[in-house]
């Protein structure tokens, strides 16, 4: 139990002495910093086998001080959170060199993971909004990393979106704190009862458009396609592999299952409705971009839209689809974020039209990025083609005959745009200019590699372990939300 602190101490830790021991030493930014997320990752799978955990932060129990929650789904949350980050910082090595301050870069991005690990674990609503706020204002910081014009308007477009949307969240806590004078998650989810309907809609509408804003969910999606394009390559894949699902989906579903019940009608119809808008709006912005970041960037907002839809259904299939391709979507769009930063960190573009044939010269960047853009195409075996068929699926059994033909057919335009993207970037023949190109440095291939054979295994060997091991074990956890409020609370009340 002791060390579930550990997975926000540790990041915050490093981040506050990073900048004090790395002035003089240009090195030890990177190895503090990655070693910090190995560890953190080696963590997240020791938790595997110690769930359910409750700690109480001081020793003060429940609903009086605040807790942390470790169960099936905070635990599957860790996996994906830190095993990506772990990752995306050993590609950093390389990569940050071409910008100013490692070593801020490794502080603000531990920040944000201190953050994400928070809002996963923590029991207590409040506290919720404060590790979110510790993640995204780091992002924030981070978008606009590169101080160029374009980088920075986007950090502002970016900081003035997200702090719109914290004010809903932290108006919703308010309004739950007010009348029902606790913010203890389990200790709220047994008050809520006592609520009106009107108010439970309402107080469920602010957590919509303040989470809905984070996740990129449309129409809280604007600040997206700036800010994700505009990230150095390693901040694009945390943002949208990890942080819109962290810091907006998960955090959503975990309120409305765990406090509301999921039976505030008409939220499950609206957010389906949302949900489906977004993955159309998205796929099809995505077949008019000819900038590989932001073609990957509108491609998020779609597969968030599956998720959303996913979740939306409130059946055992339909929310281990969305889980699954939580775990799908956080692995190949960070594998493509990252691939895209190695064409760019060697060809100087990020515009299609002037790449081709790239694969004979860069052929592990290649192979990844294939990997990547087949895997999100929903091409078997890979593993988004198994998250999207579960969702087909879950449709089916819900007997949503019109949702099923709109989710294939948005499907069909995700594959239109990726093979699209394929042909462009990696086929073809090689420009003149590009004959002397050589593939990117060990440290930015290795990551990119192991994320390709993730999507690879996950697809092929990996499902079925991970969906017992896992998946089935946080689906309970959220159809089962009487189960969390026992967990937390025990026997005091």
């Amino acid at each position: 139990m002791n060390i579930i602190p550990l997975m926000m101490a540790i990041p915050l830790g490093s981040a506050f002495l990073i900048p004090l021991v790395s002035k003089k030493n240009r090195s030890l930014p990177d190895i503090l910093g990655n070693l910090t997320t190995l560890s953190l990752f080696l963590l997240s799978l020791f938790l595997i086998s110690q769930t359910p955990r409750v700690y109480y932060m001081g020793g003060w129990p429940p609903p009086y001080g605040i807790v942390l929650v470790l169960d099936a789904l905070s635990v599957f949350m860790l996996l994906i959170v830190n095993l990506i980050t772990f990752l995306i910082t050993l590609y950093s090595i390389s990569y940050m060199e071409i910008y100013t301050s490692k070593l801020r870069f490794y502080s603000l991005l531990l920040l944000m993971l201190a953050g994400m690990n928070g809002v996963i674990l923590t029991g207590d609503i409040f506290n919720l909004f404060v590790f979110l706020e510790i993640a995204v204002i780091s992002a924030y910081a981070l978008t606009g990393f590169g101080t160029e014009a374009e980088e920075l308007e986007a950090s502002f477009k970016y900081l003035v979106l997200g702090s719109v949307s914290s004010i809903f969240i932290l108006l919703g806590i308010g309004f739950l704190y007010s009348l029902t004078g606790t913010l203890n998650m389990a200790d709220l989810s047994l008050k809520m009862s006592s609520l009106s309907p009107s108010m439970l809609s309402f107080i469920a509408i602010l957590f919509l458009f303040g989470f809905g804003m984070k996740a990129a969910l449309v129409p809280f999606h604007p600040w997206l396609p700036d800010a994700h394009p505009s990230a150095p390559a390693p901040i694009s894949a945390m943002l949208s592999g990890l942080l819109i699902k962290a810091g907006g989906v998960y955090p959503l579903f975990r309120i409305y299952y765990t406090l509301f019940g999921w039976n505030i009608s008409p939220l499950p119809s609206v957010l389906m409705l949302l949900g489906g808008l977004s993955m159309v709006g998205g796929a099809l912005l995505a077949l008019t971009q000819y900038d590989l970041k932001r073609l990957l960037a509108y491609s998020s907002i779609s597969n968030i839209g599956y998720i959303v839809v996913g979740f939306s259904l409130g059946t055992p299939l339909g929310i281990l689809a969305a889980l699954f391709h939580i775990f799908s979507h956080a692995v190949s769009k960070s594998l493509l974020f990252l691939s895209s930063g190695s064409l760019e960190y060697t060809l100087h573009t990020r515009d299609i039209r002037r790449m081709g044939g790239v694969e004979e010269r860069m052929p592990l960047t290649s192979f990844s990025g294939t990997v990547g853009a087949l895997s999100l195409a929903g091409i078997p075996p890979f593993n988004a083609f198994w998250s999207k068929l579960f969702l087909l699926l879950a449709l089916i059994q819900a007997e949503r005959w019109g949702w099923v033909i709109f989710t294939a057919l948005v499907s069909v335009l995700s594959m239109g745009y990726y093979l699209r993207m394929n042909r462009y970037v990696f086929l073809g023949h090689l420009r003149s200019s590009y004959r002397r190109i050589k593939e990117s440095p060990a440290t930015m291939v290795v990551p990119m590699f192991c994320l390709a054979l993730i999507a690879i295994f996950l697809g092929m060997v990996l499902i079925s372990p991970v969906k017992e091991l896992l998946l089935n074990k946080a689906v309970s956890v959220l159809l089962e939300s009487k189960e969390y409020a026992k967990l937390v609370l025990g026997g005091i009340k």
